[in-house]
């Protein structure tokens, strides 16, 4: 039995592409938002806060990052999970800290692991979810 594990995680070069790629996207929709990409293990990589973004979109953003880091599940996934579950539709969104139950949350993922993840704030969820996806499309480039 090894006494580490080898992690991949989220290089900031990709970090950066991802930004760019969900700036554009911004750009195109005429809308500031807070774009966050963390590592594997929820720390942030890199952020953006586009002029004219609500200051509160900066922990959103983070904290969706790091929800879909943390489970490998998308921030809107979360929510399709716990809504008709009682126990955890009352408790999940409350008893797990930095937890967000709603859309523009993914994880990054590479050949089926976590590597990362990102999360953005700034316009309804719907709107953060496809800055979110033009981020995630660097992926496929």
């Amino acid at each position: 039995m090894a006494d580490w594990v080898e992690k991949r995680s989220v290089s900031t070069e990709l970090a950066h592409r991802m930004i760019a790629a969900a700036e554009k996207k911004a750009a195109e929709m005429g809308h500031a938002f807070v774009i966050a990409i963390v590592d594997e293990s929820g720390v942030l990589k890199a952020l953006s806060r586009m002029d004219g973004a609500p200051l509160l979109s900066v922990q959103v953003a983070q904290d969706k990052a790091y929800t879909a880091a943390g489970f490998g599940l998308s921030t809107d996934g979360w929510y399709d999970f716990i809504k008709n579950d009682p126990p955890l539709a009352a408790g999940a969104p409350t008893g797990i800290d930095r937890l967000v139950v709603f859309g523009g949350g993914y994880p990054i993922v590479v050949e089926g692991q976590v590597v990362g993840g990102v999360g953005v704030s700034g316009g309804h969820y719907t709107q953060d979810m496809e800055v979110a996806k033009a981020a995630l499309a660097v992926l496929e480039s």
